[in-house]
């Protein structure tokens, strides 16, 4: 399938720059995929679509100041997204502006942070080794580090904006923003409808943030990230499906992990690992029943699971539709639930 396919034209001003206040007031575009039909509603509305037995299933992965700006040895500006953590002291990054003939070569940062281009992996990516290791580095990093805000946000973003409010296990360097719209009113209020929530951790790095390249979809090749699924939680997701309750995903990186650790008869296994799951149309889905997810951008390995979800037809009406009317797109924006 072509990339191209995947493409659409999206006016400036429809990105968001910052999150809804409160960030349930967002908007709710809600596609039902048995009749085609859309609907316009807002978030703290969601309700109206869930009954009591069903599972909301959310990444609690946390955000941490993963961008760092230092200097190269020839004093010239550089700015360093941390992506992969690999040993105590090395980490996977991105840097634009170094070439491969920059191995060696060290960078500057305040604190007396130092690290050493070890080796370029192409399209931007580097392995490098700081000069300090674990606990000393993650203070460090925390201390110097800014959030890490996608490009397309151009306000200066907190760390805290920049995060779920359920956000627990630190490690990720792009928030699972489908949970940007749920507020503590809003959990409290489905939970006493009787709607359940379960979390698990997928750390979101460079699985999400590398374009695709490749003009045939179907030859792009995720990069891993790591993923945790309890043994608790695969329990009790295991026994509501076999219950008949609906799984509701909450974002791509959720769908991942639960789609990558399906068995084939429709079981999910616990465990800790790496992933790199590539969904796109005509995947098969083993275990999630509806989707809650945001507006991505063109041409994105995200666009391209919401078509696989829904089909890439309905998926672009709907995108359509919404650029009509106004909606909100990327990390800040509004809000889309198919069923």
């Amino acid at each position: 399938m072509k990339l191209e396919k995947f493409d659409y034209n999206l006016p400036d001003k429809l990105i968001a720059q910052e999150p809804a206040r409160p960030r349930d007031h967002s908007r709710l575009m809600v596609l039902n995929r048995k009749n085609g039909r859309i609907y316009h509603h807002h978030f703290y509305e969601i309700g109206k679509f869930l009954k009591s037995g069903d599972i909301l299933v959310l990444n609690n992965s946390k955000v941490f100041p993963a961008r760092l700006y230092g200097r190269k040895s020839s004093g010239g500006k550089i700015e360093v997204l941390l992506c992969q953590n690999i040993s105590k002291e090395r980490w996977k990054v991105i840097a634009s502006g170094l070439k491969k003939k920059n191995e060696g070569q060290k960078l500057y940062f305040d604190q007396d942070l130092i690290a050493e281009l070890e080796d370029h992996l192409g399209n931007g990516l580097w392995q490098i080794k700081f000069n300090f290791s674990s606990e000393e580095l993650k203070r460090k990093i925390f201390k110097l580090g800014k959030t890490p805000t996608p490009p397309y946000i151009k306000k200066e973003t907190d760390l805290e904006t920049y995060q779920t409010i359920y956000a627990k296990i630190e490690g990720s360097v792009a928030a699972p923003t489908a949970g940007f719209h749920f507020t503590k009113r809003l959990m409290n209020e489905l939970k006493n409808k009787g709607v359940r929530f379960e979390f698990i951790t997928l750390h979101i790095g460079l699985g999400t943030f590398q374009p695709v390249r490749a003009s045939q979809i179907e030859k792009h090749k995720m990069h891993s990230e790591w993923a945790i699924l309890s043994a608790s939680v695969a329990q009790r997701l295991n026994r509501a499906k076999k219950d008949g309750r609906r799984i509701i995903s909450v974002g791509t990186t959720t769908t991942r992990i639960l789609e990558d650790f399906c068995n084939r008869d429709g079981t999910l296994r616990s465990g800790k690992k790496e992933i790199s799951l590539f969904i796109y149309p005509g995947y098969k889905f083993r275990f999630i029943d509806a989707l809650i997810t945001n507006f991505h951008l063109p041409k994105s390995t995200l666009v391209m699971l919401a078509s696989a979800f829904a089909g890439k037809e309905f998926i672009f009406r709907a995108y359509k539709e919404a650029i009509r009317k106004g909606y909100r797109f990327y990390s800040f924006g509004d809000a889309m639930l198919i069923l």
